[in-house]
Formats: structure tokens, C-alpha cells, sequence
């Protein structure tokens, strides 16, 4: 199987303006078809090291991403997300088409993967310890996410948390991380040798960049993995780094909250959450300096300092 990088340019533009590319993300093949060159960009850098089916194939979505037609295509352009001839979000400004690639790739799994409990949270693991990581916008979850992947961590996913109902393990959906405004920065300090894409002002999340997936957690995407913690971060500028356990019934609300489809798979839906909350310790944490955060989870996963 090959991979974004072995196509080249020319072939990874021919496949997005033709037939598709067939991109594998985790266990999801996605028919991503594009006539807007900063998309190409983004696939050609920050998907390099993902596999690629053969043309033609079976895939789990279908995305296409074109111009907007018409005198919009030369005023004001715009990007549009078209699903099997339906177009469930309203267009964006053509400059965000990279960050509405990534968000629809997000729709896609949310909406459709139902044979998994997904939940809204960051994953990620270290010596066979699976953190999982629910937080609503702006708690700096995607900051210490972004910062454990980039200190060894095994990036699961950055979004979507997936729990496999036949036995309750985590699939591991490893794609790039969005980082927002002054978090863009954070991590550029933190890490300077990452990869990121460029940072696109102006969304409706402020500015966006999204930071490239380790390869090695790429090529593990067929490891899945057992959650032992379920830790819900805070940033907080000045606080003191703590871990504050949450009862079992606490978990469990907390979570259900935090699931897009706990609702939609009613008794199923309840008895993975439950197993879920049994095989896991729960935990509010608040922090503002990123390396005891770091050596606080990597304590969690059994190293000692």
C-alpha cells in the first residue's frame, strides 16, 4: 500500500480533481475529491506518511471540497463541502478551506461511525496507559495534548475518542492536531521541531493551525488500546498543577456528556460507557506549566521522574 508521499504532487492533484484520493485514516477510508490548491497543500504535508488505497476502491465517506461557481468563484471565493450531493455546512471563505477539510473530516466520523461509542475528547498513550481527555473549547486540551505527543506520547486522536462496543478498547484515529490562537505559539516554543501547517486567521475559532501527527503514532494506527484514565484538563494561567479524583458516578455523567452518540445507541451506548468508567480512574486537572503536566502523565503511565 502506498503512501501520500509516494504520489508526488502532479498525481496527489490528478486523483483530488479526479476520481478521489482514497485516504485511509485509521480505520475510515475517506474519498476526498478537491479542485482548491491549499487543500493538495495540506494532504501533501501533513498527511504524508498516511496509507493510500487504490483508485477505485470502497470508502467510508465521501468528501468533496470545491470553488464556489458563478461570480462568487472570483468575488469574495468561497470553499464548499459537498456529501453525496447534499451540502450540510454553509460555505467559508476560500483562505479557511484547509480547517473546513479537517472539520469535515471530524462531521464525517461523528455523524456516521456509529458502530463506535465516540466521544469528544484527545487520546493518548505511553506504556500501554490510554489517557483520555474530554474538555470543551478553550481548556487547553489540544495545547496538552499537542504537548504530550511531542514528548513520546502515542497520539490516538486530538478530537474524536473512539471505543470499540464489541470489547471496549480505544481505536486509535491519529490525524493532525488543531491548535488555536496563542496555543499556536505555545507549542511552536515548545517543540520547534514539529510540523505545522499554516496558521489560518479569521475562523470562527479565531486563528487555526494544525500541527502534524508523530509518524509513529501513524503507523500504529492498528494498535488499539485500553483506557486506564479519564482525565478532564483545565488551563489556568498561574494555578498550581493538581489532580482531582472524580467518583465513579461523577465519571460517568461527566463523559456521557461529553459523547456525540451516547443517546443514538441507547442500551448499547450505556453498557460501553459503564465499562468504560469501570476500567478507568477519573480526574479534573488544572495546570499552567506544560513540563509538570508532562511529568504529572507520564507518572499516570508508570515512569518515575
Amino acid at each position: 500500500m502506498s503512501l501520500v508521499a509516494d504520489l508526488g504532487r502532479a498525481e496527489l492533484v490528478r486523483r483530488l480533481g479526479g476520481p478521489g484520493l482514497l485516504l485511509r485514516t485509521g480505520p475510515f477510508v475517506s474519498r476526498v475529491q478537491s479542485n482548491i490548491s491549499l487543500v493538495a497543500d495540506g494532504i501533501g504535508s501533513l498527511y504524508r506518511d498516511y496509507p493510500v488505497e487504490a483508485p477505485g476502491g470502497f470508502a467510508d465517506f465521501q468528501v468533496r471540497l470545491l470553488h464556489s461557481t458563478g461570480l462568487r468563484r472570483w468575488w469574495h471565493p468561497q470553499v464548499c463541502f459537498d456529501y453525496d450531493g447534499r451540502e450540510p455546512f454553509a460555505p467559508l471563505p476560500l483562505a479557511q478551506a484547509w480547517p473546513m477539510f479537517e472539520w469535515v473530516m471530524n462531521w464525517c466520523v461523528s455523524n456516521r461511525a456509529h458502530r463506535y461509542l465516540i466521544v469528544h475528547a484527545a487520546v493518548v498513550e505511553r506504556n500501554g496507559c490510554a489517557v483520555v481527555l474530554p474538555a470543551p473549547p478553550g481548556s487547553g486540551k489540544s495545547t496538552l495534548c499537542a504537548a504530550l505527543v511531542c514528548r513520546g506520547w502515542r497520539l490516538l486522536s486530538d478530537e474524536l475518542t473512539l471505543v470499540r462496543r464489541s470489547d471496549g478498547m480505544l481505536v486509535p484515529l491519529a490525524r493532525p492536531v488543531s491548535l488555536k490562537n496563542t496555543s499556536i505559539d505555545v507549542i511552536r516554543a515548545f517543540a520547534p521541531d514539529a510540523t505545522f501547517g499554516m496558521p489560518v486567521p479569521g475562523t470562527t475559532k479565531g486563528t487555526i493551525a494544525h500541527l502534524k501527527a508523530p509518524s509513529g503514532s501513524v503507523a500504529r494506527v492498528g494498535d488499539v488500546a485500553r483506557a486506564r484514565h479519564v482525565v478532564f484538563p483545565r488551563y489556568q494561567a498561574g494555578a498550581a498543577t493538581t489532580l482531582t479524583p472524580l467518583s465513579k458516578g461523577q465519571l460517568f455523567m461527566r463523559v456521557a456528556e461529553n459523547a456525540f452518540n451516547y443517546f443514538v445507541l441507547g442500551p448499547d451506548g450505556f453498557d460501553c460507557l459503564a465499562n468504560l468508567v469501570d476500567d478507568c480512574d477519573g480526574h479534573e486537572f488544572c495546570y499552567s506549566q506544560l513540563d509538570e503536566a508532562i511529568a504529572l502523565f507520564d507518572g499516570l503511565a508508570g515512569e518515575t521522574p
